[in-house]
């Protein structure tokens, strides 16, 4: 089969376009023919050498896939051969199959496409996971939600809007997103560029209540801010740390106003947690995609052959919504 492969560890260089021997699904396991995945910055970190996939999944890159069902591993009896299905994969998606968990597949609701379908799990099922079943957000709560632009914090405001209608949301955006973000449903938006303290800019948009919720993947840079913004008995869940992983924290702070910080990764949870995820994932939130109230951003689709481009992209942090990389024609 046809798969993006590396040639060593780096940059865009590494990636070639060749072949290599297709998978075959194992116990509880099926084989899904690809026709769409997406561009996610954990694929850049993995190409670098700095992100290996967890223990037993394939060494391609690509963390979700959307396409058809091609074959039925041992003991899987809720799918048939020809389902439309997208689904988390630690790894593989970018190439013609590979193998998804039976438990981790969601059906592609009807009217949507396959390069939509691509940009549900990674994204999406991140936003959800941390904000609503780690974070606890509820209506008429209020959020922060760092990154303005990119596929998880985009996913994270059509999903509060979508859920929790009355959830005010404040984004921290690069200058040149802020009106898009604004679009989309955020309350309030930060130039984190002319506002790297955004804490002052939070206290007065909340009358000094301070937030519920922060959804942070810039890690050490932020803790303080973020400590600052947060409200009595807030939640700040880590996903990332792209500016470095120590930084100091007021503990004493921390205890009175009884707040809680809380790290989360997606990738290398046990099969078994991933199912219940995606199982109440597919509960609360795919309806919303089934009737249209959430379409996925798309910035562009790019081609199997174009990789290098479609990881030029997310390098330079121009994208706004996902990147698809279109494996095949199905």
């Amino acid at each position: 089969m046809k798969a993006v492969l590396l040639e060593g560890f780096g940059g865009v260089e590494m990636l070639k376009v060749g072949e290599v021997e297709m998978p075959k699904p194992g116990e509880g396991q099926v084989l899904v023919k690809v026709a769409a995945t997406t561009i996610n910055r954990p694929d850049l970190v993995q190409r670098e050498g700095k992100y290996p996939p967890p223990p037993g999944d394939s060494e391609i890159l690509g963390l979700e896939v959307a396409g058809i069902i091609s074959e039925l591993g041992p003991g899987v009896t809720d799918w048939q051969v020809g389902d439309r299905v997208v689904s988390l994969v630690g790894g593989g998606a970018y190439a013609e199959y590979a193998v998804a968990y039976a438990s981790h597949l969601m059906r592609i609701p009807a009217g949507m496409s396959f390069s939509e379908a691509a940009c549900v799990c990674e994204s999406y099922i991140t936003a959800f996971l941390n904000v609503f079943m780690i974070g606890g957000l509820k209506d008429g709560n209020t959020v922060i939600l760092h990154g303005g632009g990119g596929g998880v914090n985009t996913a994270a405001i059509q999903l509060c809007k979508a859920l929790t209608p009355n959830v005010k949301i404040i984004v921290t955006a690069h200058p040149s997103k802020l009106e898009r973000v604004k679009q989309i449903g955020a309350d309030l938006v930060i130039d984190f560029t002319t506002t790297p303290d955004f804490s002052e800019a939070v206290k007065d948009f909340t009358n000094k209540k301070g937030v519920d919720v922060i959804l942070d993947h810039v890690g050490a840079k932020y803790l303080a801010p973020n400590m600052n913004s947060l409200g009595y008995a807030g939640r700040l869940v880590i996903i990332g740390v792209i500016s470095g992983i120590k930084a100091e924290l007021n503990l004493a702070l921390m205890m009175v106003k009884r707040q809680q910080i809380i790290g989360s990764v997606l990738r290398s949870r046990p099969v078994k947690d991933k199912a219940a995820i995606v199982a109440e994932f597919t509960r609360t939130a795919l309806p919303k995609f089934a009737d249209r109230t959430i379409v996925p951003l798309i910035e562009k689709t790019f081609p199997i052959d174009q990789v290098v481009a479609a990881h030029r992209m997310m390098e330079e942090d121009k994208h706004f919504g996902k990147i698809v990389l279109q494996i095949a024609d199905i």
